[in-house]
Order: C-alpha cells, then structure tokens, then sequence
C-alpha cells in the first residue's frame, strides 16, 4: 500500500500560496530569498527516490507551466518522471505527463491509488484537497518546509473547518536562512483533555 504525504512550503502565518492566480496576491515566489542547495536537497530527499502526484488542478496548470520547462534541475527530473493524479472534470485538457485520472470521486480515487503498488504519492499545494484528506484518513503525513515570513494575506494551508488532528513529530531539520523543515505522522483525531 502506498502512502501519502502532504508536503508544503509555508509562512509562519499559514500561507502557502506562491503565485497571483486570482489577481489579489502581491508576493509571487517569496520562497526564494531563502533557498539554498541544502534545502533543497533536504526537500528531494523528503520527496523520496521515487513517487507520484497528487495535484489539485490549478497547482497542475501552475506547475505544468513551469517544470517542462525547466529540464535538467534534479528538482525538475523528479517532478516531470512523476505520475501526476489531477484532480479535474476536464482530463482531456491535461498536457503534462505522464497522468492519470482518479475519476469524479477523490476519496473513492485516493483509496483506490493507495491501494495500488507503486511509489508513494505527495501532495504539494492544492490547498483545497488537504482538508478533505485528512478528514477521510488518507493523508499518512505531512511535510512543512516553514519559512521565517508573516504574509497576512493568501491561501491557508488548512480551510476552516478541517477536522481536528493530532500530529507526532518524526523529523525537523534547520537551515542558517532560517527555513525548517518538520515532518509529522498523522495520529488521529484530536485528543484533547
């Protein structure tokens, strides 16, 4: 069975929105002041020596736009040999391959694909499917590349409304520009006392 890890790129304040797609985000690529060769490959090795994709489909217009062309970038490789899972009504439209659909239902699709040999699947941005995994127990972890930024305006990483969940830490590693990357295990619903 494979598992599923969310992994995202996000601001002290919860943001993980990178680019002005809906015309209102003024900080397109804010990330970059703080990327390092080490972070980066803290980043791939985290990705795993081989997975897939399970992308929202505006984070799949964004990056389709983008990693093509871009060959040659270890970064670039990874992403571009990955099977991309698309959540979208419009699979004919999708160009970026390989891919494969997960048909109209996305929790009946992820279950199915989980259930499936082959690598493990990463979900990066796609801030409306995070929600809805974890509230159906498909996401195994979660990943969060933490930048040392306050936005104040963007998409969050989690809606309002995202069930309650208990986290353990496994991992967390720093960088000197300030970036840390914490991966945790997804322990159930929240246990409060």
């Amino acid at each position: 069975m494979r598992k599923l890890k969310i992994m995202e790129h996000i601001s002290l304040d919860g943001v993980i929105q990178h680019s002005d797609d809906d015309g209102d985000f003024p900080y397109s690529d804010w990330t970059a002041p703080y990327r390092t060769p080490a972070g980066r490959d803290a980043i791939l090795a985290a990705y795993g020596a081989s997975f897939d994709l399970l992308l929202g489909r505006l984070t799949y217009d964004i990056w389709s736009g983008f990693w093509p062309k871009a060959p040659g970038s270890p970064m670039a490789d990874a992403l571009n040999a990955a099977t991309k899972y698309v959540a979208t009504h419009r699979p004919e439209s999708l160009a970026w391959g390989p891919f494969e659909g997960f048909g109209p239902d996305l929790v009946a699709g992820v279950r199915r694909i989980k259930s499936q040999d082959g690598p493990n699947l990463v979900l990066s941005g796609s801030s409306t499917l995070t929600s809805t995994l974890l509230e159906h127990g498909l996401a195994d972890e979660v990943l969060l590349v933490v930048y040392p930024v306050l936005l104040g305006k963007g998409k969050r990483f989690f809606a309002e409304g995202t069930p309650p969940r208990s986290f353990e830490l496994v991992s967390t590693q720093a960088f000197p520009s300030g970036i840390i990357l914490s991966t945790y295990k997804v322990a159930g619903p929240l246990k409060a006392t």
